[in-house]
């Protein structure tokens, strides 16, 4: 019988779910994918380039007209230049960016450091890599949290090869401000550790605050890799195609294996969505305002429940408290909630090594108002 690579892992909690709420359904708030589609003109873009000859291998690295423009929006969003032939990777999706990270820069028995609540992509790739993922959970304090500088400090080692950081944060939605970066900055200044940093939520930031990359904080760049994604920018989860932006040499260490994972991302689409954002420069301002919009009209729903929630600063998931209407554990409640009351959810334990984030669930808010309203009347009867 062959040895299981990764014996304690099962399938993951948003495929779970999302079946959970297919077979009894329930309003699917818990896999984070809009119930939207991408703005009309880059779907005729896309429509365009299919029957316009874009059907056969794109270069590895990326189409170099979708490399230039994701230049540009750097450039102009984060203020900061990289060069779209030797810095910037087209991937596919940011899970085999960060796959293809680990996997090319993570050795035997290096340590890799994760902020629990801490995505479920992350740990199984550097264990597969030969590494061991040391968990820090996030400091929580009135709902919010944060990163919690002295236990990050205590984690620190010689072994410390990497620091993953997904900030804008899933599922928590926190974010970090410039006395954050630099406060990394200053832990990892005389040390050789890499920071894996995923920004896939980048657009998607509240309140006026503004998303601050690890890339264009000029101590931090040459140690870091940016993971980015166009799927939650562009409604459109199910094409799977991202990128990376990392400095000459680690980018020519990320492509010796993307080439061997995925060799190439989607054709057509890279050709539509360098057209798009080359036409739509204004999309992404839009962006956080549309998100903001789904947020409040949440909130506002909510408040009519016995839930509870302080307003997320950043992506599309709310966090909310449910203790005032059950005691069980969160990922008891997401299943009764499922099948008894016709919504379903993602509990947070299941993202700990170690659970300390009580009774609380993530609720994915990027659906369409219909959706949001039928499942605060469900939420409503708790």
């Amino acid at each position: 019988m062959t040895t299981s690579k990764l014996p304690d892992v099962g399938t993951t909690i948003f495929a779970v779910m999302s079946k959970l709420a297919q077979d009894t359904g329930a309003i699917n708030l818990s896999q984070g994918f809009p119930s939207f589609d991408p703005p009309d003109a880059l779907l005729e873009r896309v429509a365009f380039h299919l029957k316009n000859g874009a059907n056969q291998y794109a270069p590895s690295n990326g189409v170099m007209d979708l490399l230039e423009a994701i230049a540009a929006k750097i450039e102009t969003h984060q203020q900061y230049s990289v060069d779209p032939a030797e810095e910037l990777t087209v991937c596919t999706g940011a899970t085999e960016g960060m796959f293809s990270a680990i996997t090319a820069l993570i050795r035997r028995d290096d340590e890799v450091i994760l902020f629990d609540p801490a995505y479920d992509a992350y740990e199984p790739a550097i264990r597969l890599a030969g590494g061991k993922a040391v968990h820090v959970p996030l400091a929580l304090s009135d709902d919010r949290f944060s990163i919690d500088w002295q236990h990050l400090t205590s984690a620190l080692s010689n072994k410390t090869r990497a620091i993953v950081l997904n900030f804008p944060h899933n599922p928590t939605g926190a974010v970090l401000d410039a006395s954050d970066l630099d406060q990394l900055a200053e832990l990892v200044r005389s040390r050789d550790t890499l920071l894996l940093s995923d920004e896939v939520y980048e657009h998607i930031v509240f309140d006026g605050r503004k998303h601050l990359s690890l890339g264009a904080h000029e101590e931090l760049r040459e140690k870091t890799l940016v993971i980015s994604s166009f799927g939650k920018t562009f409604h459109a989860t199910g094409w799977k195609v991202g990128y990376v932006a990392a400095p000459a040499e680690l980018t020519r260490e990320f492509r010796k294996v993307h080439q061997f994972a995925t060799f190439s991302v989607n054709t057509p689409v890279q050709h539509a969505l360098a057209d798009f954002m080359s036409a739509h420069p204004d999309f992404y301002d839009e962006l956080s305002s549309f998100y903001e919009q789904k947020r409040e009209r949440f909130v506002d729903l909510l408040a009519e429940t016995r839930l509870r929630c302080a307003p997320t600063p950043s992506t599309f998931f709310q966090i909310v408290d449910y203790s005032a209407v059950s005691d069980l554990p969160d990922t008891e409640a997401a299943i009764e909630m499922t099948e008894k009351h016709g919504v379903a959810a993602i509990p947070l334990s299941v993202f700990c090594e170690k659970p300390f984030t009580g009774q609380r669930l993530r609720f994915c808010f990027a659906k369409s108002d219909a959706e949001l309203v039928e499942a605060a009347k469900r939420l409503a009867r708790l």
